[in-house]
């Protein structure tokens, strides 16, 4: 008997249709990664594994904290220094290495990542709290994100290019080469497929990389590590240390050497680094950092796409994706009907641990996040009215996890929660009278990361294609109102304050930010 091919798991991905198969497998994952929580895990620098001595500090699960899932390293000064150095050592060969052999090896890397997926996935699920498919669709991006921009680099031949010449004799070109050393900082809430896009980024681009993970989920961090080391890089090209986020981070930020810094993160800590990098400098700072992003709901919408896409948004992942829906405008004709099956669509979400078949949404990450919750909720009910949810969830095996139920809260369209990123699972919604009138308040924040709309007119559809201010649109996307995008399906960038460049991840301009173009002209006579 031919067993069908398993069907790749993405963001938008509902439910799989082999789901027997795919829990199978995933439980048996599951049963080996258990088998190995409790360790401790070194740094890698140079390719070889340190413990420093300098300190060490636990991971645990937000699903359960009384499960430790490791112990990890504490890296300081002196570490942040030397791996930089392996780094440049080890890039010098990498940079001027052809491009294509280059792509061999990272090839390879994605390969790795798929053929570890459901181990991947599992650790996604105790360390970042993950449901199982939104894990499996993290590390299926992550090997798609290495293809991509592999992709990329080879359909525009390296990004080499011909020039004009103003003799017969001469032969111009224009070339990208590497800077050298990037730093890549990366996020909690997605570990691997984040982590690895900078990754790929800065290797392909041709430069050494030193890599620091999350303090929140450094496992996820040693694998993607090791996944790209085993695919036959050089030693010392990629290096990976642990540590709490400002010290570590500027550590690695003031040595000269560095000539670049990947970071996904706040609005605050990166503007921060933005700032302090480029100080004595000029030098490129890659920096995604957060959204606000807004649903607007006219009343020609389709209310069964408009209901799910926005649940799948607000509350995938607890509502701790930057581009996740927390905010909602909704225009006054429509309004009773979608709420109410809002809110209906809402209860019906399972909340529990993650690594459960079942699971729509687990915990939020930490206690911070937690308490988060906890005050906006408490707020919520003074300022407005909380339509569902407003409370943490604490039953039974609940009470060892930072569990939330997820809430929407009728506001004030000028109360904060319609600007400030909270990064739980609590979501806004005030109705508006018009269509302009909602896109007014929704270019009104700092913030441009996604942004979506359900409206059956066309004219409507234009009107907010035109003038919506964001990086990343969705009009009528039931799989996601602001969330899902896949690498070289949607591009995924910030505009104002939520990205520093204006040049997107998981799209054709991503990779040419890793490197700086040169000019060379050749007299031939």
């Amino acid at each position: 008997m031919v067993t069908a091919p398993e069907e790749k798991v993405t963001y938008t991905t509902m439910s799989v249709g082999q789901a027997e198969r795919f829990n199978r497998a995933f439980d048996a994952a599951l049963g080996r990664v258990e088998a190995q929580l409790g360790r401790e895990h070194p740094i890698y620098i140079a390719g070889k594994p340190e413990t420093p001595g300098t300190g060490t500090f636990e991971d645990r699960s937000p699903n359960d904290t009384r499960t430790l899932l490791g112990t990890f390293q504490e890296a300081g000064e002196d570490e942040a220094r030397r791996a930089v150095q392996a780094a440049r050592s080890a890039q010098r060969a990498w940079g001027n290495t052809p491009w294509q052999q280059r792509l061999e090896v990272l090839a390879k890397a994605a390969a790795n990542f798929r053929e570890r997926k459901y181990d991947l996935a599992a650790w996604l699920s105790l360390e970042a709290g993950k449901p199982r498919l939104e894990a499996m669709g993290e590390v299926e991006e992550a090997a798609d994100l290495i293809d991509t921009y592999g992709r990329y680099m080879e359909e525009n031949n390296g990004f080499t290019r011909p020039m004009g010449q103003l003799s017969a004799q001469e032969v111009n070109k224009s070339v990208m080469r590497p800077y050298g050393v990037f730093v890549v900082i990366a996020p909690f809430n997605f570990p691997i497929a984040l982590a690895t896009g900078m990754i790929a980024g800065a290797l392909i681009g041709g430069n050494g990389v030193v890599f620091k993970p999350s303090h929140e989920t450094p496992m996820s961090g040693i694998l993607v590590y090791q996944a790209f080391v085993d695919a036959g890089l050089p030693e010392g090209l990629l290096n990976f240390l642990t540590g709490y986020g400002a010290p570590l981070g500027e550590a690695l930020s003031a040595q000269e050497d560095v000539e670049g810094i990947a970071f996904i993160g706040s609005r605050a800590v990166g503007c921060h680094i933005y700032a302090q990098f480029s100080a004595n400098r000029p030098r490129p700072c890659i920096a995604e950092m957060g959204g606000k992003n807004p649903v607007i709901v006219t009343d020609h919408a389709d209310l069964d796409k408009a209901v799910e896409g926005t649940v799948r948004a607000a509350f995938g992942y607890a509502g701790q994706k930057c581009s996740a829906a927390s905010r909602i405008y909704v225009q006054e004709g429509i309004a009773p009907d979608f709420l109410r099956r809002v809110v209906e669509r809402t209860e019906e979400l399972v909340v529990g641990n993650p690594t459960g078949p079942d699971v729509f949404m687990g915990p939020v990450i930490n206690e911070r996040a937690y308490n988060k919750f906890k005050d906006a909720a408490q707020r919520s009910r003074q300022d407005g009215e909380v339509l569902t949810g407003g409370h943490a969830l604490t039953e039974g095996e609940l009470q060892y996890g930072y569990y939330c139920a997820p809430t929407i809260v009728r506001l004030p369209a000028d109360h904060p929660f319609f600007a400030e990123e909270l990064f739980v699972p609590l979501v806004a919604v005030a109705t508006v009278r018009s269509l302009d009138e909602a896109i007014e308040l929704s270019n009104s924040t700092e913030y441009g990361l996604t942004a979506g709309i359900y409206t059956e007119d066309p004219e409507e559809q234009q009107e907010f294609l035109d003038r919506i201010e964001a990086g990343v649109i969705y009009v009528n996307r039931k799989g996601g109102a602001t969330t899902g995008a896949w690498p070289g399906v949607q591009s995924f960038g910030g505009w104002k304050a939520s990205g520093s460049t204006g040049k997107s991840a998981l799209g054709p301009n991503y990779v040419q930010q890793f490197m700086r173009e040169q000019n060379q002209t050749v007299v031939t006579e």
